[in-house]
């Protein structure tokens, strides 16, 4: 276990003193009375201290605090009681998470304790209040965060867990920026092969996946949105790279008709009009050719 007290020396006496401060926070972390400041203090601070996580990760009883604090939560889930002050202080552990999985010396730790999964309740919730879409968007946050460095055991360790399926169900009902932030998550996966081969290994899972798509792509056309399409496209194109076996026997082509290059023209045409029916036309036409390479 590493101490806080043996860091590495800062150049200015100002530094050391708010480095103090980090030090105090930390500490203040394991008394439940002065936990709320300290979480919502170091959440401030998570961009500027470049090795915030190892100490949040070494210092004893840290990470036992801040799952505390999740789990304190979980009675307000169902029923949906949760609080915007509730809401704030759990998304301010939630944020002190996401430093620690988006670190290169904490990572690996983080994912061998499992520690995403205490997150997936928070997943699981369909209130559309404010408390719970911060919530849902913190934690997914997070997620984002670990896919985002790919890394193959990352993509190893969310496909033994239910992400895809709670991706999927915030892609079609969630907010915007949810939406944007579970199709990221989703693209990452697709780009690994090993998340594509799992995604395409049985038509109830590739079906699955290119529903949602289809619909999300419904919705753009009605409520475009660049950032959202962009990811969109982007699956359809990483859905695209893989021939698809069924029974032992090669399935000739791919996903998109005629060619993954011919996709990609009519994404850039779709974004390059940028109106609801110019996604509406192309985007559909690759809906529809997806799910008919499977005989649907």
């Amino acid at each position: 276990m590493h101490s806080l007290a043996t860091a590495a020396p800062v150049p200015t006496a100002l530094a050391q003193v708010d480095r103090e401060k980090i030090y105090q926070w930390i500490n203040e972390l394991s008394s439940p009375e002065t936990r709320e400041n300290a979480l919502l203090e170091l959440s401030k601070k998570r961009e500027s201290v470049p090795d915030l996580a190892p100490m949040l990760w070494h210092s004893f009883g840290t990470i036992a605090a801040l799952l505390q604090e999740i789990v304190n939560i979980y009675p307000s889930i169902n029923p949906p009681t949760l609080t915007a002050h509730q809401s704030n202080r759990v998304c301010n552990a939630l944020a002190l998470l996401q430093c620690v999985a988006s670190h290169p010396e904490t990572r690996s730790a983080f994912l061998a304790a499992h520690i995403p999964l205490f997150l997936y309740p928070f997943l699981h919730t369909v209130s559309k209040t404010r408390p719970f879409e911060y919530l849902r968007l913190t934690s997914l946050g997070v997620i984002g965060a670990l896919v985002k460095t790919d890394e193959q055991e990352v993509i190893n360790f969310l496909l033994t867990t239910e992400i895809i399926p709670l991706c999927l169900r915030i892609m079609e009902s969630g907010s915007e920026l949810s939406k944007t932030v579970a199709t990221f998550i989703l693209q990452k996966i697709l780009l690994d092969d090993t998340g594509l081969a799992y995604i395409c290994q049985t038509y109830e899972r590739f079906s699955h996946v290119a529903m949602i798509l289809g619909k999300m792509v419904l919705q753009l056309s009605k409520e475009p949105s660049a950032r959202l399409l962009k990811h969109v496209v982007r699956c359809y194109l990483r859905l695209s790279d893989n021939p698809r076996y069924e029974g032992g026997t090669e399935v000739e082509g791919t996903l998109c008709s005629p060619s993954s290059a011919s996709c990609g023209l009519l994404a850039v045409e779709a974004n390059r009009r940028n109106s609801a029916e110019g996604i509406q036309t192309d985007f559909m036409l690759i809906s529809s050719s997806a799910q008919s390479r499977w005989g649907t």
